[in-house]
């Protein structure tokens, strides 16, 4: 008879549920500083789209306030719903106005736009709906998704500084390969921002994470940290400033079943994993479900009670299965660590053929947010 673990509380028993994600506002908070450090005088555009990479727009939007000097999303409806929960600091919104109505909106809502394609240039001049506004204007240097080519960029860059209600025009452009530390692509962008904007003389913006981790003649007047303010890396190899980031994210369950499998017993659907010699197999109450993602394949790392293993078997929908051997002291109601401190995000990315980005905008809204309080800030903070 397989042998069934019942060692420690469960979750249910501590008050709270499993799976959930721990998220740490002291380290979003730390790695935001980091970022202005490293931006020097520029300013910092936080970047809280996707709900904030997974973790939660409102929590860390106000968490953020005062740290960053404005907040980025991805489309005004975002904007929108951060202006109902009460924040009060300035937000650009990076994919401009794209439905009819959206502009008056952002202009009801306070909300800084991005021009990157002629139609919102023609309406936001035609219309004058800003008054005293900063607007973001965008060149293509070479990732050809978003942004206007090299030409069409001074003429509307002239065109919105002479435009009523337009009081400031920022111009940006967004780098491609600034994770890959070898590519030289970087230099290239770097080199046609740097004409294009030749005597422009508002302020500009070019660095993303990547650009403030690893490329400082990107950083300019603002930057824009994304994926480091939630603690993962976007480099592809390491550098001493990312070594600085803390994990924002913890997500966790535990152990609910353990079983004892015999050598060439299969493991899961499709019994992708067979056991080569016996094996203790814990059950997971976590799955594609909850947003891990079903491709991790056998071997992906995973931390037991303060222990890293790795899963094996397929990953089901509420579940997954991970290797105790060797653990004979751990069973059910053992803590789980899927990513955070003791597994890198990083690290479960690399295992899936993926990034940090997804995973951690994939976790599903019925895992619970858990938010640890923030600690009273200093005075000298900006």
């Amino acid at each position: 008879m397989d042998p069934v673990f019942h060692l420690g509380e469960t979750a249910s028993r501590r008050g709270f549920r499993l799976p959930r994600a721990r998220i740490d506002l002291e380290a979003l908070v730390a790695n935001c500083g980091l970022a202005r450090r490293l931006a020097g005088d520029a300013h910092v555009l936080a970047v809280v789209k996707a709900d904030a990479y997974g973790h939660g727009a409102p929590a860390v939007a106000k968490a953020l306030a005062g740290v960053a000097d404005a907040l980025a999303v991805a489309r005004v409806d975002e904007g929108v719903a951060l202006r109902r929960e009460g924040i009060e600091t300035p937000i650009v919104v990076l994919q401009g106005c794209l439905a009819s109505g959206e502009l008056e909106e952002a202009a009801r809502q306070g909300l800084e736009v991005v021009v990157h394609r002629e139609d919102q240039l023609v309406k936001l001049i035609g219309g004058h709906r800003l008054e005293n506004q900063r607007v973001w204007l965008k060149l293509d240097t070479g990732m050809h998704r978003l942004g206007f080519g090299a030409e069409d960029f001074g003429r509307a860059r002239v065109a919105l500084a002479a435009a009523p209600g337009v009081s400031e025009v920022v111009a940006m452009s967004h780098l491609v390969c600034a994770d890959e530390l070898d590519n030289d692509f970087t230099r290239i962008q770097l080199e046609r921002f740097s004409r294009a904007t030749e005597g422009f003389d508002g302020r500009r913006s070019l660095a993303n994470s990547a650009g403030l981790l690893a490329w400082p003649d990107t950083r300019f007047d603002w930057v824009r940290p994304g994926i480091m303010l939630y603690g993962a890396s976007p480099l592809d190899a390491p550098r001493p400033e990312a070594a600085e980031l803390r994990p924002v994210m913890c997500l966790e369950s535990e152990v609910i079943a353990v079983r004892r499998v015999e050598a060439g017993g299969g493991v899961g659907y499709g019994q992708r994993y067979v056991c080569a010699e016996p094996t203790r197999i814990g059950t997971v109450a976590i799955g594609y479900g909850d947003g891990y993602p079903r491709a991790a394949p056998d071997g992906t790392p995973v931390a037991v009670a303060g222990h890293r293993t790795r899963l094996v078997g397929r990953v089901s929908m509420d579940s997954l299965t991970v290797d105790l051997t060797g653990l004979p002291g751990v069973g059910v109601g053992a803590r789980v660590e899927l990513w955070g401190g003791e597994v890198r995000v990083e690290e479960v990315a690399k295992a899936c053929g993926t990034i940090s980005y997804e995973l951690l905008t994939r976790v599903a809204p019925r895992v619970p947010r858990e938010y640890s309080p923030l600690p009273p800030r200093p005075s000298s903070l900006p």
